[in-house]
């Protein structure tokens, strides 16, 4: 058949080089993985962006993944961590690794999963997870660097809340739950995000109830590893400061990592409120206060005044 249409063409040439491409990546893939298995490669000083769910992990992750000197798998990676350590094995408690899990051969595997598929020894990743494992993180990597993003308790149960409306999203995962979920007298009846401990304390409560749990669990998880981390690969980021001022935010982040802050980056920050990720509305600060949720976060704001401050 011959293309004599233009649009034609280019289509067919597009469709061509995607393929040559995606050929091309997987005999990169074999070949590293095959150089490891001959003489294995540690990672050295990787990032691991922490926060709740609807936190703005994914947008410091995916502004990370822009510098050259860093990995990344432009994605989240909950099946993999899923995988090496399933939650059907510790009951479905809780997505938290325990520290005492960190060893030789789980190092040795997560080396050779982000060498593999980055072709580098410095890598960032990002699963909301993480959040409840960083204990288990620093263990298996001594080095390793921790950008914590937190966000006004308000907005960030109102963003949980409308996520919680996206199953086929954010719950994914759960399909094998040993509970029946009836939040909310039965309107979400799939759990999203993350598990942490006592979550089953919350199959059967209100929507905001579950969201605050949530929000609530993972931050306090999160201050209380940061007691044992170096001050030096510890590095915090509000939200709220973030989107009134990109570039000296994320400036601070990537010279306390380590990590050079070129033109491209800066120019990349400047833009990169002007092309969300995986947001549900405009980006501002405070707008649970004239949202539908509003009723519903004001109920369980007190239960959250240890975290309104910081």
């Amino acid at each position: 058949m011959f293309l004599t249409d233009t649009s034609e063409r280019h289509e067919f040439l597009e469709k061509v080089i995607k393929t040559l491409r995606y050929y091309r990546n997987n005999l990169f893939i074999f070949l590293r993985s095959l150089r490891f298995k001959i003489s294995p490669v540690k990672l050295s000083q990787p990032v691991f962006v922490v926060g709740c769910s609807r936190a703005g992990t994914t947008l410091i992750y995916k502004t990370l993944s822009e510098s050259k000197a860093l990995g990344s798998l432009q994605k989240e990676t909950h099946d993999f961590w899923a995988e090496l350590h399933p939650l059907a094995e510790r009951n479905w408690e809780s997505h938290e690794i325990p520290e005492e899990e960190a060893c030789e051969k789980d190092r040795k595997i997560v080396n050779r999963f982000f060498y593999s598929l980055t072709g580098r020894r410095r890598i960032v990743d990002k699963n909301n997870q993480n959040g409840l494992s960083i204990q288990y993180l620093i263990k298996l990597f001594p080095d390793a660097h921790f950008v914590y993003i937190k966000r006004n308790p308000g907005d960030n149960i109102n963003s949980l809340i409308q996520g919680w409306g996206k199953a086929e999203e954010f719950s994914t995962w759960s399909d094998d739950l040993p509970e029946k979920i009836n939040i909310d007298g039965g309107k979400y009846k799939r759990w999203c995000f993350f598990l942490a401990k006592g979550w089953r304390n919350y199959i059967n409560s209100s929507i905001e109830e579950v969201c605050a749990f949530q929000y609530k669990t993972i931050n306090k998880s999160i201050l209380e590893a940061k007691k044992h981390i170096p001050t030096e690969q510890w590095h915090e980021i509000s939200y709220e400061l973030l989107i009134k001022d990109p570039i000296h935010e994320f400036e601070k982040i990537f010279k306390g990592c380590n990590i050079p802050f070129d033109n491209h980056l800066k120019q990349h920050c400047q833009d990169v409120l002007q092309k969300p990720y995986n947001t549900f509305s405009e980006i501002r600060a405070d707008k649970w206060k004239d949202g539908e949720n509003k009723e519903k976060i004001e109920k369980v704001l007190p239960s959250l005044s240890d975290f309104k401050s910081q």
